[in-house]
């Protein structure tokens, strides 16, 4: 085991710690990828930490994201250029220092037909070039993203032969970023900062909290235990106000659609495909390393209670689907729809209007009771939403500790982007592990059992699952198909998994005891 190992017997241990009265600078409430980001900021820093997350890492929103790295064009779009500023800037981070085992430039396809008016196609380019001015301004270099163009109609088929020739004058080209897995963002975040000496605590609920004290219960045992603090943080998304009164959020949900391999024939690159009647919103097709496609993206507003797993409707999978097909030859039909899912947005409540004019940007709140909450912001900033928190904390607190380092601090397994190609692994494992793969691949040379595939039809293999339990944190098998692996998207995938899952599990468990 690795300093940032997590798992069932570490947890324990320090569970253990903490019930028996150990206090530490901060709890952050949350195991997303904003309270994550807040743990490993904070211990970088030289804070002691316990993040504490009721179910699992990324349980919520964080794994349910469109799993793109954004630049803020759409910001810039809104006139909001200091947010988008600050997207290209993260971006730049998450991409060339931070984790560029984890991320990709996507290459981003804008189809124009005869029906595109020429005032639409202008409005476009000239806002991937201010785009791209954003890049430049944050440092990003066009090595890693290149710059945007204009490509005639035959070069757009070859890039994406589905898409309907008819009336096809060309196509705007364009790059953004993009993750292998969102949730495996989470996971590298609570692996660094556990690293660093933070305690990361799943299936660890929050009943209570006031600023220097969490009332919590471990859900594996029931027992409650109170655990100690200079400042608590609440790092709960769209489920921050069910402990923080004083919070307002106005939650929307993004549905997307899992496309079976080969039905939209896009090949790698992402299709946009506008909205009727919006000047600013589009549908995409974003290709996934494993051949199959999410298409998304809808923004619509959450009444009631907020669901631990939303799901999507009727109207958005028509609606979806609906749009796409609009550019391709072949609709696109509810056959070609493997899975999908959906996540929700905690967006700060405003005035009135539509989610999707709600704004992104982040705030701190400190409430009556001396918690500070952390709502609003997204995936891409979530870096300079755990600064401006612990920065918050450290204020209020009285602590004394140094500013954030962590945009020059890599995760582990994170290497130059150069030198990826050069780690001794298989590539599908670099770019979920970075330099760790060869430690995965040595799994199955050890016992090739392990390195067989968990089923007909796949590239996960045995020796994953047991580096989840060893390494990552999972304690059963929703961790790993739904969180570790991602083959919970697809229902027939993780049927054909549960059983081999289950039993590897069960056996990595036992070899912790």
């Amino acid at each position: 085991m690795t300093p940032g190992s997590l798992n069932a017997l570490r947890r324990d241990r320090e569970l253990t710690a903490l019930a028996g009265g150990e206090r530490v600078d901060l709890v952050v409430v949350g195991g997303g990828v904003t309270g994550t980001g807040i743990a490993l900021d904070a211990a970088a820093r030289g804070l002691s930490v316990a993040l504490i997350e009721a179910y699992d890492l990324a349980y919520g929103t964080s794994r349910w994201s469109s799993k793109l790295v954004h630049g803020g064009l759409r910001y810039l779009a809104k006139g909001d250029l200091a947010l988008a500023h600050e997207s290209a800037v993260e971006r730049g981070i998450l991409m060339t220092r931070t984790a560029p085992h984890l991320t990709r430039a996507i290459p981003q396809l804008f189809p124009m037909y005869r029906k595109t008016s020429r005032g639409q196609q202008a409005f476009i380019m000239t806002g991937l070039v201010a785009g791209d001015g954003l890049r430049r301004a944050a440092g990003t270099p066009a090595s890693v993203l290149p710059r945007p163009r204009s490509i005639p109609a035959a070069e757009a088929l070859a890039l994406a032969p589905g898409l309907s020739p008819q009336g096809l004058r060309g196509a705007l080209l364009a790059y953004d970023g993009a993750l292998t897995d969102d949730a495996r963002l989470v996971v590298s975040l609570a692996r660094t900062a556990a690293a660093r000496g933070a305690k990361i605590l799943t299936r660890v609920e929050a009943l209570r909290l006031d600023a220097e004290s969490v009332l919590a219960r471990d859900r594996l045992t029931g027992h409650e235990i109170e655990i100690h603090a200079r400042q608590v943080i609440n790092a709960t998304g769209v489920w921050a106000g069910e402990l923080a009164e004083s919070v307002r959020l106005r939650p929307s949900r993004g549905s997307h659609l899992i496309l079976a391999t080969g039905a939209a024939r896009i090949g790698a690159t992402s299709v946009n495909v506008p909205v009727p009647g919006e000047n600013n919103r589009f549908v995409f097709l974003l290709p996934q390393p494993d051949g199959r496609v999410f298409v998304g993206v809808t923004d619509e507003p959450i009444d009631g209670p907020v669901p631990r797993v939303p799901t999507v409707p009727e109207s958005d999978v028509d609606f979806l689907l609906e749009v796409a097909s609009t550019a391709f030859t072949r609709p696109l039909t509810r056959a070609d729809v493997a899975g999908s899912f959906a996540g929700l947005r905690p967006l700060v409540e405003g005035g009135g209007g539509r989610s999707a004019d709600l704004s992104r940007k982040h705030a701190v709140v400190t409430g009556a009771d001396g918690v500070l909450t952390v709502v609003g912001g997204k995936l891409t900033t979530y870096r300079k939403m755990a600064e401006d928190a612990v920065d918050a904390a450290l204020k209020r607190s009285g602590l004394l500790a140094g500013p954030s380092t962590t945009s020059r601090l890599p995760l582990l397994g994170a290497t130059p982007r150069d030198r990826l190609s050069t780690v001794d692994a298989p590539p599908r494992l670099v770019a979920k592990y970075g330099t760790e793969a060869p430690r995965v691949a040595a799994l199955g040379e050890v016992d090739p059992e392990l390195g067989l595939p968990l089923f007909d039809g796949t590239d996960i293999s045995a020796a994953e699952v047991v580096w989840a339990v060893r390494h990552e944190g999972a304690l059963d098998v929703e961790d790993v198909l739904d969180r570790r692996t991602r083959l919970g998207l697809v229902a027939p995938d993780a049927a054909a998994a549960r059983a081999h899952v289950r039993e590897l599990v069960d056996k990595s468990l036992a070899g912790l005891a």
